[in-house]
């Protein structure tokens, strides 16, 4: 159940709208006025509830579940229990997440500014925008409509922000240029200076880090994530891409539009992501290198040259996942030999 605590409850809906608003279709005979009140998991539902199965893994609990309604994939609808509302959805997982978005919604941004706030004078701040408690806002920095600025986050010079775009609490921006519809999780830190320098005799000479960070429309940057500005050139984060929490970019990587950038990924400077590039947790790569479109490395891999487009690997070094799992197949009928 999720907390109302924390999470505003909207409806109750009728199966017909919630149909029309997922991109679903009720089955034969289903009610479409039947009002259903809240999602939950299958094994929590109850006859108010709306549940979803994407898994045949599943097909016992989805038979048992008291669900009064629940999103299947056609092919399951004859192991659902007696008195089941059925709404069908090629992509149940897809239709139940935007469900579950009608049910709980985002907070609305309030406009309202927290008498702690300091904003600069010369900043100019769109109309329904809400700042919070202790935030900073820089000189000529530009926020858009309807941004919330999360309390004690900073929001630099000259730094823009698009209209609906979330900062989190803690989280900096500097040299940035901010798409719309953003979303900054808490202590995000983006355009900080790369780690550039160059080694002499006499010390580590600091390279100037003069490029901005440009972050497309649709982004979200995860929790204690850190973009790192450019050298000269920008980096660049593509439309739409998911950068989950802990991830280090570097500086003048360009990352394309949809790509997905799990936990603790490492991009070295300078390296190019083509579109929807998938990087599985703990993924390093090194620097200067060309990934293609579509790309998907799996978890743990290291990266050290470039890969073409549609590529399927993983390992350290890094090799087609194919090869990957006859490698370990290998070394596991080798290690069972020799005992």
């Amino acid at each position: 159940m999720a907390d109302p605590r924390f999470f505003r409850l909207a409806g109750p809906f009728d199966l017909g709208e919630i149909a029309r608003r997922i991109g679903a279709e009720l089955a034969p005979g289903v009610d479409a006025g039947k009002r259903v009140g809240d999602v939950r998991p299958l094994a929590e539902a109850g006859p108010e509830h709306l549940s979803f199965l994407d898994n045949k893994r599943y097909a016992a609990m989805f038979a048992e579940s008291r669900a009064g309604a629940c999103i299947v994939e056609r092919d399951m609808a004859a192991r659902a229990p007696a008195g089941m509302s059925l709404l069908l959805a090629r992509k149940p997982r897809l239709a139940f997440a935007r469900a579950a978005r009608l049910f709980h919604p985002e907070p609305e941004v309030r406009a309202a500014r927290h008498a702690s706030a300091a904003v600069d004078p010369s900043a100019t701040i769109g109309p329904s925008v809400e700042i919070e408690a202790g935030a900073v806002i820089g000189a000529h920095a530009e926020i858009g409509a309807r941004c919330r600025i999360g309390a004690n986050s900073v929001v630099g010079e000259g730094v823009v922000l698009g209209e609906d775009t979330v900062v989190g609490a803690g989280a900096s921006i500097s040299h940035a240029l901010v798409g719309s519809r953003v979303v900054i999780y808490p202590g995000a830190r983006i355009g900080q200076p790369g780690f550039g320098f160059e080694p002499t005799p006499g010390g580590v000479v600091k390279f100037p880090q003069l490029g901005r960070v440009l972050i497309g429309d649709d982004v979200e940057v995860g929790a204690n994530t850190a973009i790192d500005r450019g050298s000269g050139p920008d980096t660049v984060i593509g439309r739409g891409t998911m950068i989950d929490n802990l991830v280090q970019i570097g500086h003048n990587v360009v990352v394309g539009e949809g790509c997905i950038l799990v936990s603790q990924v490492g991009i070295s400077g300078s390296t190019r992501l083509g579109n929807f590039v998938v990087l599985a947790g703990q993924v390093g790569l090194a620097g200067h290198l060309e990934i293609g479109d579509r790309s998907v490395v799996g978890p743990q891999s290291g990266i050290t040259k470039d890969l073409p487009a549609d590529s399927r690997v993983m390992g350290l070094p890094a090799m087609p996942m194919a090869e990957y799992a006859r490698l370990s197949a290998m070394l596991k009928r080798m290690g069972r030999k020799g005992k």
